[in-house]
């Protein structure tokens, strides 16, 4: 998002937040004698601003050119860890669109608030008689939000009432799903991709991210795609018929037609055209039921391949008093599932952990403003005041979103000093080496000495994190482009990383 609204000339010390504005009358000779010391003690601390925030190094300044990324569209703030003053501050104070790198904000308070072995339930109760093998009554499976409710565990937990005798369903699957707050959710809002996965919305039964993951395997030796559809709920009638071609990869899906419908109950899934037998295996990612009918075509599916049978269809609704808990899933630490949001910055896991601290904290339903007051108290009793903080969903996959980098930049500070720090660290990506990062400055010095979390909206590009330089200074680095051109400034990105590593300039006493 661009805000490049240039406001009046200030300058800001580190020390006590003094601000100066351009314009004003500073002359000494226009204020009485007595005031002069006062006068000479402002002109020190600007003195003291001016040499701690050096200008942007050339080789960032000139990328940003290239780009045509203008100055006012980019904050910047390098501070060591150990230091008491940024080492560089480039509109450290401007409200920017920090894009995924507000997961930095989610993922560390709810490593603190919820601890780092904190775990979600998934479970499943009778409400019934139970009669041998045989329910008469519903099935009901409560959700707590678990962010990564994937098709392997939830197969474990439908394994295990089989596994109890359970085989036959004389009644409805009832789902639970009363610990987050049910909210109207428009997947298509953001960006009008309705489909894609990224864009599935918060639920506290959410199962395998409501995604059906299409897996291509070419056949050169028949000449045949082979596409296979994971899972394959009730509810989706799946085709394709899709040819192997020879030449080069290049982008795998320009040959392949896809033609998706959905009215959330049911869906209709096809694949023509042809791709690359050279490409391999691809996967292709969509979401095409309503979460409800998913879960149900999901469970469907699953219990008849263990050999269940369910008569009923689905509903909402609560466990009932008197109902019979059979069994429970548990999801993976808190640390294990933030490794997962950082590394891949994964938007539906985010929200999902985001919703939990507030029906954690304060009490089912979680809801976006319930996670929103208790993320502010948690940050006021760290006395960190981030005034133009906008959370929005936690995630970052939003155009309100909005913090400074400098107040980035403190929240990396703060963390540098907390018993989760290495819980947090361990959770961004690697520079060069593995998540969002492994790709990038891969032939450079800095490959694997920076823990680094990128953000990428349409007209934002963003990165915030730790840097180990060669001289085994440990510094935060936080950059925020918002403007048209973002993409175009990764390269002046990569050069801010390099400039700090290499040990920026050094600061004058």
């Amino acid at each position: 998002m661009s805000d490049e609204r240039a406001g009046p000339a200030r300058c800001t010390s580190a020390a006590g937040g003094f601000k100066y504005h351009a314009g004003r009358n500073h002359d000494p000779a226009m204020r009485p004698a007595p005031f002069l010391p006062r006068f000479l003690l402002l002109m020190l601390l600007l003195a003291a601003g001016a040499a701690g925030a050096q200008p942007l190094p050339d080789t960032v300044a000139a990328a940003l050119k290239r780009a045509q990324v203008p100055l006012s569209a980019v904050s910047i703030y390098v501070q060591g860890v150990d230091e008491a003053k940024p080492l560089l501050a480039h509109n450290a104070a401007q409200a920017m669109n920090p894009a995924s790198t507000m997961k930095l904000l989610t993922t560390y308070a709810a490593l603190e608030l919820l601890g780092p072995t904190y775990s979600w339930k998934t479970e499943a109760y009778a409400a019934g008689r139970l009669q041998g093998d045989t329910l008469q009554g519903d099935l009901v499976l409560k959700g707590y939000g678990d962010p990564k409710l994937t098709l392997e565990n939830f197969w474990l937990l439908l394994r295990r009432l089989r596994a109890l005798g359970l085989r036959e369903i004389r009644g409805d699957l009832v789902e639970d799903r009363s610990y987050f707050e049910a909210a109207a959710y428009d997947p298509g809002k953001f960006d009008g991709e309705p489909l894609r996965a990224y864009n599935v919305g918060p639920d506290a039964l959410l199962l395998n991210f409501k995604a059906v993951r299409f897996q291509f395997l070419p056949d050169a030796g028949s000449g045949r795609v082979n596409v296979i559809a994971e899972p394959r709920p009730a509810g989706l009638d799946f085709s394709a018929s899709v040819r192997a071609g020879d030449g080069p990869c290049g982008d795998w899906r320009a040959g392949i037609s896809a033609d998706f419908h959905s009215n959330g109950a049911s869906a209709k899934a096809s694949f023509t055209g042809s791709m690359p037998a050279s490409c391999g295996e691809h996967y292709w990612n969509a979401s095409l039921l309503a979460q409800p009918d998913y879960v149900y075509g999901v469970f469907k599916q699953l219990w008849q391949e263990l050999g269940g049978s369910i008569s009923g269809g689905w509903r909402d609704g609560t466990v009932p008093a008197g109902a019979r808990l059979l069994a429970t899933g548990e999801s993976a630490s808190s640390a294990e599932l933030v490794r997962d949001i950082n590394k891949y910055s994964n938007n539906v896991m985010a929200r999902q952990l985001f919703l939990t601290l507030g029906a954690q904290l304060l009490g089912p339903p979680g809801s976006n403003e319930r996670s929103i007051q208790v993320l502010r108290a948690w940050l006021e009793q760290k006395k960190l005041d981030f005034p133009e903080l906008v959370m929005d969903n936690g995630a970052g996959l939003s155009r309100e979103a909005r913090i400074s980098a400098e107040h980035m930049a403190r929240l990396l500070l703060d963390a540098w000093h907390s018993a989760v720090m290495p819980e947090l660290m361990s959770s961004l990506p690697l520079v060069a080496e593995d998540g969002t990062m492994r790709r990038r400055l891969r032939f450079e010095s800095i490959a694997g000495q920076a823990h680094i979390k990128t953000g990428s909206l349409s007209n934002a590009r963003t990165l915030a994190g730790y840097v180990l330089d060669q001289h085994a200074r440990r510094r935060v680095v936080v950059m925020f482009i918002n403007h048209p051109n973002a993409a175009a400034g990764r390269p002046a990105q990569d050069a801010l990383l390099e400039w700090v590593y290499a040990g920026g300039a050094v600061r004058r006493n």
